[in-house]
């Protein structure tokens, strides 16, 4: 995961996700909060329903990730539609179609923005992401690790086993 731009969040706290709309694993409508995973690697997934690069590469390396590390309870998953346009197309309704189609056992969440972003996603606007698809590691404390749009899958889940040995 070097060789990365940071977009100037890498190696601060990771701000609070906001996200206030979430399915759970089956897809039923949950509350999910980042405290709630604390103390686990959390790998974050942005992206908008209509967003082709999401479709794909972005799916496809969050499902590799997630298969190969499965069994891992030191790493959580979550992906998070960060709606910054087409806030028509990118609804909350899509993210438990798109969960189901990639068969992605993770929280899903929604995060249209409000007036404070600029109705811009608010993962975006704290993370300071760069669109989407894209890919942020938070290590076990705390701190963003990685944000950026690429990671390579295989890459990442060496290096997110040898983050969770040196961390937890």
């Amino acid at each position: 995961m070097a060789n990365q731009t940071d977009y100037g969040i890498v190696g601060y706290m990771a701000p609070d996700w906001n996200v206030e709309q979430w399915v759970d694993e089956k897809g039923k409508p949950a509350k999910i909060k980042k405290h709630h995973y604390d103390w686990k690697i959390k790998v974050l997934f942005c992206f908008q329903s209509w967003c082709k690069g999401c479709h794909q590469v972005g799916f496809p390396v969050l499902k590799e990730m997630v298969d190969a590390l499965k069994n891992d309870d030191r790493i959580a998953f979550f992906a998070v539609q960060t709606v910054f346009e087409g806030h028509n197309e990118n609804t909350f309704e899509k993210i438990a179609e798109l969960q189901k189609k990639y068969k992605l056992k993770i929280p899903f969440g929604h995060d249209p923005g409000d007036e404070s972003t600029g109705n811009i996603s608010k993962i975006m606007y704290n993370y300071r992401s760069g669109g989407t698809p894209w890919f942020i590691v938070i290590g076990a404390g705390g701190s963003v690790v990685y944000n950026d749009f690429q990671i390579d899958a295989k890459k990442a889940v060496v290096v997110l086993k040898q983050l969770a040995e040196d961390e937890l």
